[in-house]
C-alpha cells in the first residue's frame, strides 16, 4: 500500500528545473537579478525534492512495517507439515509470500527515486 507519494519522479523534477534553467539562459538576462534568480530556482527545487523524498522514504519504512507483520503470520510455517489434510494452507501462506514480494517492490521503487532525489540535492539541482 502507498503512501501519498508524490506524482513526480526525481528524473521529471530535475528536467523541470533544467527546463527552466534552460529558459532563464536563453533569456541572456545581464541585469543583476540573475543571480537573484538563480538562487530563486535553486530554493525552488530544493523546496520540491525536500517533501517528496521524505514521502519516499516514509513509505519504504511503511512497507517494512507491513512486511514485519506478514512474517509474524509466516511463523505458521514452523508448525505445518508436507501433507496437511486441508491444503488451503499452503495456498493462504504462498500469498503471503507474494504479499511480501509486492510491498518489497514498492519499497525498492521508494529507496531508488530517494537515492535520485538525493543526487539532484547533492549536485544543487
Amino acid at each position: 500500500m502507498k503512501h501519498n507519494l508524490p506524482e513526480n519522479s526525481a528524473g521529471e523534477m530535475a528536467n523541470a528545473v533544467a527546463r527552466l534553467t534552460g529558459l532563464i539562459n536563453e533569456a541572456r538576462l545581464d541585469c543583476g537579478c540573475r543571480s537573484k534568480l538563480d538562487e530563486t530556482l535553486s530554493r525552488f527545487a530544493s523546496l520540491e525534492i525536500r517533501p517528496a523524498a521524505r514521502a519516499h522514504l516514509t513509505n519504504a519504512r511503511h512497507q517494512r512495517a507491513h512486511i514485519e507483520t506478514i512474517l509474524l503470520f509466516l511463523q505458521d510455517l514452523d508448525e505445518i507439515g508436507e501433507a496437511e489434510r486441508d491444503s488451503s494452507v499452503y495456498l493462504d501462506l504462498a500469498l503471503l509470500f507474494d504479499d511480501i514480494a509486492t510491498i518489497a517492490k514498492d519499497g525498492a521503487l521508494s529507496m531508488r527515486e530517494l537515492g535520485q532525489f538525493a543526487a539532484l540535492a547533492a549536485v544543487g539541482c
